[in-house]
């Protein structure tokens, strides 16, 4: 079932074990399957799978998102300032005309409900995630989330088909999904302030607020977290090393909360 709101209230549409996977597809931002096909129900946001219920999960616990594949549509959509930009999928390549990018597919919404009861916009990031819009979040990268309620009640959508930092005319190639897999696992020894992720060659944190110095400030903390935890090092030590290894990307600059991630490579 797709969705267009967060909420507690849901009745998952799939429960799994932990280590589990689900699999399937949304349509694009807009609600379209192809060009131009599709209706976005009345004050809905982005179209969303879920919610999922991964059992045995409490609140408080952290929710680990394996991306195992993110497979587009041939066709996508960039808005700006009311006009619409079509791109194609040739091969690993997103061709507009005689503009060309190369295609890094990725969901920009995996979250879960506010722990409120009520229905809850997809508009912005919060802290168990949401509306994240971070381009490193590929097939074969984990997100790890803070369980906001029992069962997790996870839901994805959103496809993009590539993104630049910051987002900056509020859209992606909005491109629909004709498949995502994900894995689905609970831990019990990670205390997060905000999530936090890990590619094949980096860690992510991550800080989403109003205030963009405020989502860098919770981006940083939560890097400093993450480094006492990984490289057992004392927090002073940990700023210092940040200061010459970490750097501070902002996701993006429309979704009402802003977004900033710190990248460590590894």
């Amino acid at each position: 079932m797709i969705r267009g709101f967060f909420s507690r209230d849901y009745e998952p549409v799939a429960s799994v074990e932990p280590g589990g996977s689900v699999r399937f597809s949304v349509p694009n931002a807009r609600w379209h399957w192809d060009h131009g096909v599709g209706d976005r129900p009345e004050g809905a946001g982005h179209p969303l799978y879920g919610p999922v219920e991964v059992r045995g999960a409490r609140a408080g616990q952290t929710l680990v998102v394996r991306f195992d594949e993110v497979t587009p549509r041939m066709w996508g959509a960039t808005y700006a300032h009311g006009d619409e930009f079509l791109w194609e999928l040739d091969g690993g390549t997103w061709r507009m005309g005689a503009h060309a990018v190369q295609s890094r597919p990725f969901l920009g919404v995996v979250g879960m409900p506010p722990p409120e009861a009520g229905e809850h916009s997809t508009i912005p990031p919060r802290r168990w995630g949401g509306n994240i819009d971070c381009k490193l979040l590929t097939a074969g990268s984990t997100l790890y989330l803070p369980v906001p309620v029992d069962g997790a009640l996870l839901m994805a959508g959103d496809g993009h088909g590539a993104q630049g930092d910051g987002e900056v005319s509020g859209t992606a190639i909005e491109c629909p999904l004709e498949r995502a897999v994900l894995t689905l696992d609970v831990r019990d020894d990670l205390d997060l302030r905000m999530p936090v992720a890990r590619t094949s060659d980096a860690w992510l944190a991550f800080g989403f607020d109003e205030d963009l110095d405020v989502a860098a400030d919770l981006a940083r903390e939560t890097m400093l977290d993450l480094m006492e935890r990984e490289l057992g090092v004392v927090r002073r030590e940990a700023l210092a090393l940040a200061s010459v290894t970490v750097d501070l990307h902002v996701t993006q600059i429309v979704n009402q909360a802003k977004g900033v991630h710190a990248i460590l490579r590894a």
